[in-house]
């Protein structure tokens, strides 16, 4: 079983609370735009000592320079527990993924989609794919959206469970 703490869309702010929310979590992911590549490194430094080396996995943005992308790859591509997992920062959602997206969950039989770039929450299931999809909104104060937004889950086996949304701060304006 393994506590996932789930982000994106930082644009280089990393929220005062977001090392607390991911304090008892087992992995942390990145699903793009991250800014520059410190941020995760000063994410690593406001764990608690037990957690400093967990592992932080992630994908590079549209916005991520040669720091990150030297770092995170375009595609993450992974199975952990029972569940294969592709993550893409821009990706779409059931119903409208980006080219190619559809075609890759198929290929690698993904049971779970993550992605970014579009700054909205969104969790939904595609029947169609047979695979959950989580967008966890942004993170950061750059965009349009309202709300700065984390999402943590459990993976438990083949079962995803226990998801929770966790918004950090309502912006004015």
């Amino acid at each position: 079983m393994k506590k996932i703490g789930l982000f994106s869309d930082t644009h280089g702010y990393l929220h005062a609370a977001v090392a607390g929310h991911f304090a008892d979590c087992d992995e942390i992911w990145h699903a793009g735009d991250v800014g520059p590549v410190s941020l995760l490194q000063d994410l690593r430094n406001q764990l608690p000592p037990a957690k400093k080396d967990i592992p932080i996995r992630g994908v590079y943005g549209n916005i991520d320079g040669p720091d990150v992308r030297a770092v995170l790859p375009e595609n993450n591509l992974f199975t952990i527990e029972g569940v294969h997992v592709f993550m893409r920062h821009i990706g779409g959602y059931p119903g409208k993924y980006a080219p190619g997206v559809r075609d890759q969950i198929k290929k690698q039989s993904s049971t779970l989609f993550i992605s970014g770039h579009s700054h909205i929450l969104k969790i939904m299931y595609d029947d169609a794919l047979q695979c959950l999809h989580i967008n966890p909104g942004a993170a950061g104060k750059q965009g349009w959206h309202q709300v700065l937004t984390l999402v943590t889950f459990v993976i438990d086996g083949h079962e995803l469970k226990d998801c929770n949304v966790i918004e950090l701060e309502r912006r004015i304006g």
